[in-house]
């Protein structure tokens, strides 16, 4: 955990990314990818096929929101699959993340700002038993640009009808600080998905955290 200027009492709403957030997205991915690269250790029997799934999905972040950013500054990322608007066959919360949204929900109005598409967000907080949780829900699909650009995050605070420099958007990647920092609002990076705490730091993060679940001790 690190904290660097935050101020729990200016917060007067909560914006929270899904994949690696609220969703155990990394664990489901490198298992995946685990599953495909053990059958290179048959070949290479020092081949850890989990800790080489985990370090090629992190390398992998980087680029990809890379190449979507690009996309999305021309106009081209609507007409792309974006990879993550895929929706895995078995996505589980991360874990303790559901009983602090359920928590803040009784005293702050949330929202959801993904670059997932509608129906994959939608999907998961029906899933997970949150969808009447969040005032507002905002996908790749709501507005015309995505992360890091800072509409998604202003748009949401206008539909909670916060000020957007009163909201904290919690997310697990560069893409989420700086589309908070950007906006003006605050920006509490958690370590439970693809980013690590030098970046979100370097991105400018007021808040790190190990967990989602951690969040409920701030607020």
């Amino acid at each position: 955990m690190s904290k660097i200027n935050f101020d729990s009492q200016a917060i007067r709403a909560v914006l929270f990314d899904l994949d690696g957030t609220l969703i155990d997205t990394d664990d489901a991915l490198v298992a995946q990818w685990g599953r495909h690269l053990a059958l290179l250790a048959r070949l290479w029997p020092k081949l850890d096929p989990q800790n080489a799934a985990r370090r090629l999905v992190m390398a992998s972040e980087g680029p990809v929101n890379l190449v979507m950013t690009a996309l999305d500054t021309i106009g081209l990322d609507r007409v792309v699959v974006n990879p993550r608007k895929i929706r895995l066959t078995a996505e589980k919360p991360v874990p303790g993340a559901p009983d602090v949204v359920r928590a803040l929900t009784q005293r702050l109005p949330l929202a959801v700002v993904t670059s997932r598409g509608e129906v994959g967000a939608r999907g998961f907080l029906e899933q997970a038993g949150l969808a009447g949780c969040f005032g507002a829900v905002v996908t790749c699909q709501t507005t015309w640009r995505i992360k890091p650009h800072p509409q998604p995050v202003r748009v949401a605070a206008a539909k909670l009808k916060v000020p957007v420099e009163a909201c904290l958007m919690v997310g697990d990647t560069t893409v989420d600080i700086r589309a908070a920092r950007q906006a003006g609002a605050w920006a509490c990076g958690v370590l439970c998905g693809f980013g690590e705490r030098d970046e979100l730091e370097r991105a400018g993060a007021h808040l790190i955290l190990q967990n989602t679940a951690l969040l409920g001790d701030w607020l």
